[in-house]
C-alpha cells in the first residue's frame, strides 16, 4: 500500500514538472542562425577541384536555413530571416563556383518578389550570364525583372532576345518584341523577329513570329503617321482617326490579334488586344 502511494505521489509530481516544461519547450523562444561564410576567395583556394561541391555545400545550407524558417512559420513560430547573410553566402557561393545554378534561381525567388532586391539579384543574374551562356532561364530572370520592376524595357528586350535565341521559345521571341515596342525600338525589333522567322523549326512557331511581326509593322506604320501629322500641325492628333482624316493613312492598319489601335494618355500607340491572341485573353 506504502509502495503505491509513493508511486501515485511520484507520477503526480512527474506531471506537475513535466507538463509547465513541455510548454515551456513549445514557446521557447527559437533561434535559428546561418552562420559564418569563411572568404569565399579563401574557400575557393583551399578547395581546389572541388570548388564545385563547396559552392552546392554552401547553397544547400541557405536552403536548409530558409526551408527550416518556412517550416517554424508553417508552425506559428515566426522568425526574421537573415536575408542579408543570405544574400552575402549566395553571392559566395557563386565566386566559388559561377556554374552553380541553385544559387541564381533561389536568389531570384527569395529577392525579388518579398524584397523588392532587385539590383542585387541582377547583379548575380550578370554575373552567371558570362558563364552559364547555355541557360535561357537566366538572361529570362533578368529581362524580366528589368521590364516588370524596373521598366527598364530596353534592357529587358536585349535579355529576353537573349533568352529567346538560346531557347528557340516563342513566349520569349514575343517577351522581347514587346519590350523592343515598349522602348520604341520597333526597328530592332523586326530585325530580331526577322531572324527569328528565319530559324524557326516550326510551322506554329513560324506563324507565331509572323504575327507579332504584322503587328510591330502596323504600329510603325501608325508611329510614322503620326510624326508626319506632328510636323505638319504641331501636334500630335487626339485620335488615330485623324491621320485618316488628314490623308496620311488610307486606314488605320489592322492589328492581327483582332484588337484596335488607339493613342494612350501619353501619346503612345496601344491596341485593346494588347498583342495577345484571343484563344489566350
Amino acid at each position: 500500500m506504502t509502495g503505491r502511494c509513493l508511486f501515485v505521489g511520484l507520477l503526480i509530481s512527474f506531471s506537475l514538472i513535466i507538463f509547465p516544461f513541455t510548454t515551456y519547450l513549445k514557446n521557447r523562444p527559437v533561434e535559428i542562425k546561418l552562420g559564418y561564410l569563411p572568404h569565399p576567395q579563401i574557400v575557393k583556394i583551399i578547395s581546389g577541384e572541388h570548388r564545385s561541391t563547396s559552392a552546392a555545400f554552401t547553397v544547400l545550407r541557405v536552403l536548409f536555413y530558409y526551408g527550416t524558417i518556412l517550416q517554424k512559420f508553417n508552425d506559428n513560430v515566426i522568425i526574421r530571416p537573415e536575408f542579408k547573410n543570405m544574400y552575402k553566402t549566395l553571392a559566395g557561393a557563386i565566386h566559388i563556383d559561377p556554374y552553380n545554378m541553385d544559387a541564381y534561381y533561389f536568389a531570384q525567388a527569395a529577392f525579388t518578389w518579398e524584397l523588392g532586391r532587385i539590383h542585387e539579384v541582377n547583379t548575380l543574374l550578370e554575373k552567371g550570364l558570362v558563364y552559364r551562356t547555355w541557360d535561357y532561364w537566366l538572361p529570362f530572370y533578368l529581362g524580366f525583372n528589368q521590364a516588370y520592376f524596373l521598366k527598364d524595357y530596353e534592357k529587358a528586350a536585349v535579355n529576353m532576345q537573349r533568352a529567346a535565341e538560346i531557347s528557340g521559345n516563342p513566349l520569349y521571341a514575343n517577351l522581347a518584341s514587346r519590350y523592343f515596342y515598349e522602348s520604341e525600338q520597333n526597328e530592332f525589333g523586326l530585325k530580331f523577329l526577322d531572324a527569328m522567322i528565319q530559324g524557326a523549326k516550326s510551322q506554329s512557331v513560324k506563324k507565331t513570329y509572323e504575327m507579332r511581326k504584322q503587328a510591330l509593322i502596323s504600329v510603325l506604320q501608325i508611329e510614322k503617321a503620326l510624326t508626319s501629322y506632328r510636323n505638319r500641325f504641331g501636334r500630335f492628333p487626339t485620335e488615330l482617326a485623324e491621320l485618316v482624316q488628314t490623308g496620311l493613312l488610307a486606314k488605320l492598319p489592322d492589328d492581327p490579334y483582332g484588337g484596335t489601335f488607339f493613342l494612350d494618355e501619353q501619346g503612345k500607340v496601344r491596341t485593346s488586344s494588347k498583342f495577345v491572341a484571343p484563344t489566350n485573353r
